[in-house]
């Protein structure tokens, strides 16, 4: 065996994983390339397909009867948020509008894409990313910002607006909602940025915020989750608390206030406001941010 006189395996480490990519070319020996999803930071958009590969609009009669679970106390949720959501669910076809309004954002993303990435001689533009401190999410998808590549001469004539992040944009056209994510938020100046362009748009009933009952992206994928829990629960089936409970698991901090909420508590903070918070960083975040208990 060589005599290899360097060794390093700390405890615990482990390299983020992409999973199966499609492979796309190769440029030389050791460059090939792939193709790679992005999941755009900071950014809730509604579903075309959820869950899996599913139309939304397959969940109408199940987000029906939720409603009238949530209604009848026989869901895991507070009084609250079951009169919160309850609305949301029974007098609209839920899964219907979730589809509906994704198809509509990805048709204004996609405007947005032609738009910004066409030069004025005709060519086309690079894109610019930026990722989080952790790049990847659980699904192999690159966390980013992304935003057209402008040259140094076109970036002194334009405004922070008009070199906005694609993110950013859509949040201000209104169709996707504010989801910062705590520890993957922006800089201090584009978070302010971003809950501007969240409040204009929730206020000036923009893209999704124009139907009052939408469900945003991530209540929609929460109130599936709930479904399938309060289905085996009516059903007799026992379920632990953690098991009852894993449908809503995000803390949620208001930004304008520095009060923190628990997971079922998120819908007392206006969409503009919210931050949410992973369980795990809690004690972190109300440390490094100076949240408090909400009242």
């Amino acid at each position: 065996m060589p005599d290899v006189r360097i060794f390093w395996d700390p405890q615990g480490f482990e390299l983020d994983s992409l999973g199966d990519k499609e492979y796309l070319r190769t440029t030389d020996g050791d460059t090939p390339y792939v193709s790679v999803s992005i999941r755009m930071l900071s950014i809730d958009a509604p579903e075309t397909h959820y869950p899996g590969n599913t139309r939304p609009s397959r969940q109408d009669d199940n987000l029906a009867q939720l409603g009238e679970w949530l209604k009848a106390g026989r869901a895991p949720a507070s009084d609250g948020l079951a009169e919160y959501l309850y609305p949301r669910l029974a007098m609209v076809r839920a899964g219907t509008l979730q589809e509906h309004q994704g198809e509509q954002a990805m048709a204004v993303f996609q405007q947005m894409l032609d738009h910004m990435l066409a030069k004025p001689n005709g060519g086309r533009r690079r894109v610019f990313l930026s990722t989080a401190d952790q790049p990847f999410d659980q699904y192999g998808r690159l966390l980013a910002y992304i935003a057209p590549q402008y040259s140094k001469e076109e970036l002194q004539t334009l405004n922070i607006w008009e070199r906005a992040t694609f993110n950013l944009l859509m949040v201000k056209a209104g169709w996707a909602a504010s989801f910062p994510v705590y520890p993957s938020i922006p800089k201090h100046k584009d978070l302010v940025m971003l809950h501007e362009a969240a409040e204009e748009a929730f206020t000036g009933k923009r893209g999704i915020w124009a139907e009052p009952m939408t469900l945003i992206g991530y209540e929609f994928r929460m109130a599936v989750k709930l479904h399938e829990i309060t289905q085996k629960l009516v059903a007799g089936q026992t379920l632990s608390s953690a098991q009852r409970n894993e449908w809503v698991v995000r803390f949620c901090a208001d930004m304008t206030t520095h009060e923190v909420f628990y997971p079922q508590d998120y819908y007392r903070v206006a969409p503009y406001n919210r931050l949410f918070i992973w369980p795990k960083d809690v004690n972190e975040a109300v440390g490094r941010l100076n949240l408090v208990a909400g009242s």
